[in-house]
């Protein structure tokens, strides 16, 4: 038995062991989106063959390989160009909440957020209404002011809902259920 091999590929996984990080979750919107330029891979490989022919003998190989994948599709500039605008966007969405929060600027977890955000002002949509009611609930309630006796399904803005099911009165004693014959 070849122990050389073994112990090359412990102390392999040991060196391997010192650089590899815990697996942290990704925002969604922040990572890159599967864009992938190439791989590098290094892998080892060993082979026992047994010959039965006329002296039974037997063949060991073992070996490294390296191995670089290129990926077909759009060139990882543009990619990558891809990807970092869609981040911009995040940012320029998320930065007005970071900007107006000024004790993310003291955590010292939050300066690389900060210094991205540093700078950015959104520009504020003024389409909704002051009294944060949806345009929707206007609507209906302006078609419910002009048709009184229509009733609407989900109808929970104006005037008590229609119901015939009367709710009983509290100190109302519930019947057994009758039990069933076998």
């Amino acid at each position: 038995m070849n122990y050389y091999f073994t112990g090359l590929l412990i102390l392999a996984l040991t060196i391997l062991a010192l650089f590899v990080e815990p697996a942290y979750p990704r925002n969604e919107y922040l990572n890159e989106y599967g864009v992938r330029c190439g791989e590098f891979e290094i892998s080892t490989e060993r082979r026992d063959t047994d010959y039965n022919y006329s002296d039974s003998s037997s063949n060991e190989q073992e070996g490294i390989r390296f191995t670089y994948r290129k990926y077909l599709g759009t060139d990882c500039k543009t990619s990558k160009e891809n990807v970092a605008i869609k981040q911009q966007l995040e940012l320029m969405k998320m930065c007005g909440r970071v900007n107006s929060n000024p004790s993310l600027a003291l955590n010292s977890n939050f300066d690389l957020l900060v210094s991205k955000c540093r700078g950015v002002t959104p520009a504020r949509d003024n389409t909704r209404p002051s009294d944060s009611q949806s345009l929707w609930d206007d609507m209906k309630d302006d078609y419910k002011k002009e048709n009184p006796d229509v009733e609407l399904m989900n109808d929970k803005l104006i005037g008590p809902k229609k119901s015939k099911l009367k709710i009983p009165p509290k100190d109302y004693i519930l019947p057994l259920p009758k039990p069933k014959d076998d």
